[in-house]
């Protein structure tokens, strides 16, 4: 968790909380940080713990409310907010409906934004089978549709070559870069 001073620590990400006092003293850096890193703005969608379950359960074909809870045993206040964050970010989108005799209640579709964490859910199951393994075995397992064969994800390079993570660096891009305290 963030805390409220700044990181001192030798680790390559940071989370700097301090507040910018030269220009305005409501101004959090975490916002300044957000708007300029793709990974900040993602976790301010999907940082919680039930958001990428919530995810998850829906390309398993959960859509309602009830299934989400009973599935996930989240409290009802948190899987309210969770659902009403991945709505407004343009993951899940509503849809109304009613059974005989019951009110109108909605349930929850992944939206093509949604559909685009296929590769995220993929990235950290095969990270957690790596790295914290359960004793059934994988949770998910990821297949080509049609005929069951078994993928991975991989680092292609421009002319289509497979790529180890070795052979694969991360530099700073033009959004860190704008920014002199991220130096």
């Amino acid at each position: 968790m963030p805390t409220t001073s700044p990181d001192t620590s030798t680790s390559a990400i940071r989370v700097d909380t301090r507040t910018d006092t030269s220009t305005d003293t409501s101004t959090d850096t975490r916002t300044v940080s957000a708007a300029r890193c793709s990974i900040a703005r993602s976790l301010e969608v999907l940082g919680e713990k039930w958001s990428l379950l919530i995810v998850r359960e829906a390309f398993w074909g959960r859509t309602r409310f009830s299934e989400f809870r009973a599935t996930l045993g989240v409290s009802s206040d948190i899987l309210t907010d969770r659902l009403g964050t991945l709505v407004d970010a343009g993951v899940m989108h509503r849809v109304a409906y009613r059974e005989a005799g019951s009110r109108e209640r909605y349930r929850y579709e992944l939206t093509p934004s949604g559909r685009d964490l296929t590769p995220v859910l993929a990235a950290l199951s095969a990270w957690g089978e790596q790295h914290r393994p359960g004793q059934a075995g994988p949770s998910a397992i990821y297949r080509q549709s049609g005929t069951g064969e078994p993928v991975t994800l991989v680092f292609r390079a421009a002319d289509g070559t497979i790529l180890s993570d070795d052979e694969v660096e991360v530099v700073r891009g033009p959004g860190v870069l704008a920014d002199p305290t991220s130096l």
